[in-house]
């Protein structure tokens, strides 16, 4: 069995303080490692070497960065299926969804790389008299991001790659679920060109975090993971003067008007409620048919499909998706599937019996399907995150607008429609941060921001694109005056006149 190690200064690092945490084999069940669980003096270690680096790293100009991101993205996709095999064998989603996870951050590492634009601040001449005025924008310093274990890849490039191109020195606190890749992406940076300090890998529970969100040498804070734990983040760290950003929980809804291609519906939900087996922040769980005609209609091919959907090995090119992440949270969705039963829920299909032969002892879980599920469900008011879908039926639009807009959760929504009015209504008035029209993930592009609304983020400020660059950067505005001799005192407040 491997023992992991810390990436502090430029190297690998053992871990000193005596706890650890185990590593799954999600297809076996089986530890494979072990990750150290750092303390808060290993912390202040690494604070101490990305204070040391940053000075030097945030004077080198934004193009010479900018050729860091370009070098480092390079070398992911030169390492592109180690990076997904190893991805899949501590996650446990398929290989092809591990490169997406991949590829969806280096998209975000392709925006890092325009970062002499992205920072060029503004400029006016002749503000008043003899005046000119400018705004730039310089790195906070040494920020650190916490990231969840669904996406061990893309996430953490979302975060350090626009800090470390704003010259920032990033330290990365990732799952220790799956940590393998963070620690690869941490060396693959070392390797384009950036130095020691610069980005930065520590592991650990709640002791690390709290530690992270009590240095005081952290200048901001980015987080992604459940709303209980967003908040509590949050929360603490905006008390120890830091900025933060933190991404919680989800229940993302698909409404399907009356008039929607059901087939093309149904293919585009079997992979937003499925795929990683449902271990996306922007699953779609709740599925919202308008009308009792659609919505039988509707749960009868979902019903087929479903019960012909492929469960599998990590490696299996055929599987629409593989196990869970680990047997606690596979435990959690059964529970999950279970109450949904007991209030009262039809369960159309039963995923609970799945096992695979050979692997009975891996964190395999067959899809559910539930109809007939209504707001006052606490499976409908809280996240699942597992196989299984919901139905909660609508009698008309505005029902259908309701049920998204009142939840907890805002992070994503979509609708499916050939009706141009009604999306466009729908798109307008939903209470929620991310839309789609006939789109089920509607994830944004690199160079637009991702955050949702309500108990779906805690903070102003989304993730990635231009808010991303305003996170990890603070504002400074020179107001500058050459005069051609000496000026008479005034006591009146200054203008422009």
């Amino acid at each position: 069995m491997k023992t992991l190690t810390h990436f502090i200064d430029g190297k690998p690092v053992a871990g000193i303080s005596g706890r650890d945490g185990p590593v799954f084999d999600p297809a076996t069940g089986e530890i494979q490692a072990r990750v150290p669980f750092a303390n808060a003096a290993e912390l202040h270690v690494a604070v101490a070497a990305a204070t040391k680096a940053f000075p030097a790293w945030s004077a080198v100009n934004p193009q010479r960065r900018a050729r860091v991101m370009f070098n480092f993205k390079a070398l992911v996709e030169r390492d592109m299926e180690s990076l997904a095999r190893l991805m899949s064998s501590e996650h446990g989603k398929v290989v092809a969804d591990s490169k997406g996870d991949i590829q969806r951050g280096l998209e975000v590492v392709e925006f890092a790389c325009g970062i002499p634009h992205l920072t060029k601040g503004e400029y006016t001449e002749g503000a008043g008299p003899g005046i000119d005025v400018y705004a730039i924008r310089q790195p906070l310093g040494v920020v650190a991001g916490i990231t969840p274990f669904n996406f061990p890849a893309m996430i953490p490039m979302w975060m350090f790659a626009v800090a470390v191109a704003c010259g920032n020195c990033f330290i990365l606190k990732p799952s220790e679920k799956d940590p393998s890749v963070p620690l690869r992406l941490a060396e693959l940076m070392m390797e384009a060109g950036a130095p020691p300090g610069v980005l930065q890998v520590i592991h650990g529970d709640k002791e690390i975090v709290d530690a992270i969100l009590d240095d005081p040498d952290i200048a901001a804070v980015s987080f992604v993971g459940s709303s209980t734990i967003a908040e509590y983040v949050y929360a603490k760290g905006a008390a120890s003067g830091k900025r933060v950003q933190a991404m919680g929980g989800a229940k993302n809804h698909a409404i399907v008007m009356p008039d929607a291609d059901l087939d093309a519906c149904v293919n585009e939900l079997m992979g937003a409620g499925y795929g990683s087996a449902g271990e996306r922040c922007m699953a779609v769980s709740v599925v919202v048919p308008v009308g009792e005609k659609t919505a039988d209609a509707l749960v009868k091919k979902l019903k087929m499909r479903v019960d012909g959907l492929k469960v599998g090995l990590p490696t299996d090119a055929e599987a629409a998706y593989g196990p869970l992440v680990t047997g606690a949270h596979r435990a959690k969705v059964l529970d999950y599937i279970a109450m949904g039963v007991t209030e009262g829920a039809e369960l159309v299909v039963d995923g609970r019996g799945f096992k695979m032969q050979g692997y009975e002892k891996g964190f395999f879980l067959g899809p559910s399907l539930f109809d007939r599920v209504t707001p006052e469900m606490r499976t409908y008011r809280e996240e699942i995150f597992g196989p299984v879908l919901q139905v909660a039926r609508a009698k008309d639009f505005d029902e259908a607008l309701a049920l998204p807009s009142k939840h907890q959760y805002g992070n994503g929504v979509a609708i499916f429609t050939r009706d141009g009015d009604a999306a466009r209504e729908f798109a307008s008035r939903v209470n929620v941060g991310m839309v789609g029209i006939n789109v089920p993930i509607p994830v944004p592009l690199a160079y637009y921001s991702f955050g949702g609304w309500k108990r779906s983020a805690f903070g102003d400020i989304n993730q990635h694109g231009p808010d991303g660059v305003r996170f990890y950067t603070k504002l400074k505005t020179i107001t500058a005056r050459w005069p051609k001799g000496p000026r008479d005192s005034d006591f009146i407040m200054p203008t422009m006149r």
